[in-house]
């Protein structure tokens, strides 16, 4: 009777602990965390494209820029399709990049500065039983990026290479993105996670400036396409339904 009652508890048990760790199919999770953006970024010259309305294509020798590593607080929330297979939204507070000059440019430091957003969908795949605590896993997704409040910040720069009161538009774009992380279940709903994704992105930056002359204004628009290819990185803290 007493042996009958121990393999009894212990099947009760492991049916508690395999409980504590499910992340199958018809789960529904949420995430909160940090996010690190490090851009890998490059760009090409400053061009001007446009003089008074006349089309032009003058390169701006030994010019550049490059953009500062940023950080802003993500949210996603998931939903497994199956015990392997799961579908997640990834949002952020979009976090604020500096512009910096590079080259002859260097000498200003930061010139403008920008807001990115890039809500994503990712496809994961994960590894381990769905009761497993560890589950690493692979994802791929697409992100739509687009950029806002991109202004120039530099007086010195607006006045000595623009010559003049200039705004900024960037393009938006859909881009890939690449994932690989894990989670470690603490019981059946709380969990932790980290991430690393890799997004192929670049922009280009268009200026338009109003250029004061001895006859009157003068409209210049110019351009600039930057790589970005940022790495991010998310340390995040979830919760399971």
């Amino acid at each position: 009777m007493k042996l009958k009652q121990a393999v009894t508890g212990i099947a009760a048990l492991a049916c508690m602990t395999t409980a504590a760790h499910a992340q199958s199919a018809g789960t529904f999770y949420v995430t909160t965390g940090w996010f690190h953006l490090a851009p890998q970024s490059s760009s090409e010259p400053l061009t001007i494209t446009s003089l008074g309305g006349s089309p032009t294509h003058i390169v701006e020798a030994n010019t550049g820029a490059s953009l500062s590593s940023a950080d802003t607080i993500g949210f996603t929330a998931g939903y497994f399709v199956t015990d392997h297979i799961a579908t997640e939204f990834v949002i952020g507070v979009p976090p604020s990049f500096d512009l910096d000059g590079t080259g002859s440019l260097s000498q200003f430091g930061k010139v403008g500065q920008a807001k990115q957003w890039s809500p994503t969908l990712l496809f994961k795949y994960y590894f381990n039983a769905p009761t497993a605590a560890f589950r690493p896993y692979l994802g791929v997704g697409v992100s739509r990026i687009w950029f806002t409040d991109a202004k120039i910040t530099n007086s010195g720069f607006q006045a000595n290479v623009l010559h003049g009161p200039t705004s900024v538009d960037t393009d938006s774009s859909w881009e890939p993105v690449f994932n690989a992380g894990f989670t470690y279940a603490f019981d059946q709903h709380w969990f932790a996670g980290v991430s690393i994704s890799y997004l192929p992105l670049s922009t280009t930056a268009k200026l338009t400036t109003a250029a004061a002359t001895p006859v009157g204004t003068l409209t210049a628009q110019s351009q600039t396409k930057i790589k970005l290819n940022p790495i991010v990185s998310y340390v995040n803290i979830g919760y399971r339904f």
